[in-house]
Formats: structure tokens, C-alpha cells, sequence
């Protein structure tokens, strides 16, 4: 990624951040790296799908990897690889006019990058 700078969440009392309340700020970095990683999606994209609805399911699924037994790097990972295992379909595209196919994390990256736009 050129751009290093992880940007700061601008939803602190919903989305990704809020859902993660006292595993917030070490979460954060972590899940923007492993997302932007997996997506190839810039951390702009990433920051507004964390910040998003679907950030607080995604940070739900990293609270039960937690309560599986994973510590939090390894619960991001697991809930990322989870997001990126699903793809859109058909009823998905149908509703939010992203490509049937694509995997569920990239899509909805996509999608809550074009939306904040």
C-alpha cells in the first residue's frame, strides 16, 4: 500500500470501533491492515467499511473468534478469512448493486467506499 497512514475511525460509538469498545484501539490498526490486505482496497475504503454497519458484524464475528479461544490478531484474521470465504449473491448484487461473485468482505469494502463518496 503507498498511503502507510492508518486513518482514524470517524464512528467511535458505532460501526467496528464501538462494537470492539475496550478492544477499540488496538483493534483498529489491525483490522485495517488485515482487511486492506485481503481486499487490496485502499485504507480510505477500509476506514468506511469499518466505520460502516457491516464493520460492527464484522466486529461481532471478531468477538466470537475471541470467545472461541483466538487472541485478537488471530480473531481478526479468522473473522476477516470468514468475510473473504462468502461471496455475493444473488439477492446481495440484486440490493446493493454489487457484482454477484465477488467475495462478501471486497464487495461490501467497495460498496461503503463508493457510498461515502
Amino acid at each position: 500500500m503507498s498511503n502507510t497512514t492508518i486513518p482514524a475511525t470517524c464512528n467511535e460509538t458505532w460501526g467496528f470501533w464501538g462494537a470492539m469498545s475496550e478492544y477499540a484501539a488496538t483493534a483498529w490498526p489491525l483490522a485495517m491492515t488485515a482487511i486492506a490486505d485481503a481486499t487490496g482496497e485502499d485504507f480510505d475504503n477500509t476506514r468506511a467499511f469499518l466505520d460502516s454497519r457491516h464493520g460492527r458484524h464484522l466486529a461481532e464475528d471478531v468477538h466470537n473468534a475471541i470467545h472461541d479461544g483466538h487472541a485478537l490478531p488471530q480473531a481478526i484474521i479468522a473473522a476477516t478469512q470468514k468475510w473473504m470465504g462468502w461471496t455475493i449473491g444473488r439477492q446481495t448484487s440484486k440490493q446493493y448493486g454489487i457484482p454477484r461473485g465477488l467475495p462478501y468482505l471486497t464487495g461490501f469494502v467497495i460498496h461503503c467506499g463508493l457510498v461515502e463518496e
